[in-house]
């Protein structure tokens, strides 16, 4: 009965379009053109700027690859949509959709975990940073972060393809994803809303937390800098991760653990809208802001000045 209910829905109407659909066209085509532009800098200012060239601008590069997948994954069927009378989506684009936006959600859980373990090792153990940190496992790691959010992603994309609707299918939302499916699911919800509240521990709070224990170690370290040059070095590059992780993750948690009860459409589409569109937007911005090489490099390549610091000064 599940795979007969399943057969009428080709598609969902996206009802997050209500209102102000002109507005909506020009905002996120800002948003998504400032993306692209700012990640794309930072890939390539990692590229050609040998002073760039370390682990940390290394896992820098795969965080923009992942921001500009994040928005192309959306933005381009929101602007597509917000020209039409109706938004829509076909069933399977929504599978789509869900499929590789939770896949990069995954992976750039795990990445901001590993960049703060980089952080950590180069400098609270710079003596076996070189080892710790060599290229082969900076590339195994890099590997393992998108795998691991693919791997997560292909479990809740199957669970939601085994989901049966009655009636018309309409999401309240402006793209697809598995809270706003499981709202409209006629059928047992309970296997996905299992595996959103495993994959809230395994693949959102575990990383936080090691980012967190990370971060208490190199203040620990920090404070006993003798140098407040050093220390300033230290917090200028840290601090500039340290915001991109807790904008990412407060917005992932409230986007995917807030509780049914008082729940309002337009509050779950301005969630949704910051965690997965407009984060990707801030982070170049971040880190062109707080962090002095990546303003170095930036400065060298616009204008053909600037000084940077030697290769292995980044920490």
């Amino acid at each position: 009965m599940v795979g007969a209910n399943q057969t009428h829905v080709t598609e969902f109407m996206l009802l997050g379009f209500s209102h102000s659909q002109s507005f909506l066209f020009v905002l996120f085509l800002a948003i998504y053109l400032a993306t692209l532009l700012g990640n794309s800098a930072i890939l390539t200012l990692v590229l050609l700027d040998p002073h760039l060239h370390s682990p940390m601008y290394f896992f820098l590069s795969h965080l923009s690859c992942l921001d500009i997948c994040y928005s192309s994954v959306t933005v381009p069927k929101i602007l597509a949509n917000a020209l039409r009378p109706q938004a829509t989506i076909s069933y399977r684009g929504c599978l789509a959709q869900m499929f590789f936006l939770m896949g990069c959600a995954g992976a750039e859980c795990a990445l901001l975990a590993v960049m703060a373990y980089d952080r950590y090792a180069a400098i609270c153990q710079p003596l076996r940073y070189a080892h710790t940190m060599s290229w082969g496992v900076c590339v195994v790691v890099a590997a393992g972060c998108w795998l691991w959010g693919m791997l997560d992603s292909a479990v809740h994309t199957l669970l939601a393809s085994r989901i049966s609707f009655c009636g018309a299918a309409r999401l309240q939302h402006i793209f697809c994803d598995v809270p706003p499916l499981l709202r409209m699911a006629c059928s047992n919800t309970r296997p996905s809303e299992v595996a959103l509240h495993a994959a809230s521990v395994f693949v959102g709070l575990s990383p936080f937390l090691l980012v967190i224990i990370s971060y208490l170690r190199i203040l620990a370290t920090v404070l006993r800098m003798p140098m407040a040059t050093s220390r300033s070095k230290v917090f200028s590059t840290c601090s500039a991760h340290l915001l991109v992780v807790i904008l990412y993750f407060v917005t992932a948690n409230l986007n995917y653990n807030r509780p049914s009860s008082g729940y309002s459409p337009a509050a779950d589409t301005l969630v949704s809208a910051l965690y997965c569109i407009v984060t990707p937007m801030l982070n170049p911005l971040i880190y062109s802001l707080r962090n002095q090489e990546v303003r170095g490099a930036l400065r060298k390549a616009v204008w053909g000045q600037g000084t940077l610091g030697s290769p292995g000064s980044n920490a």
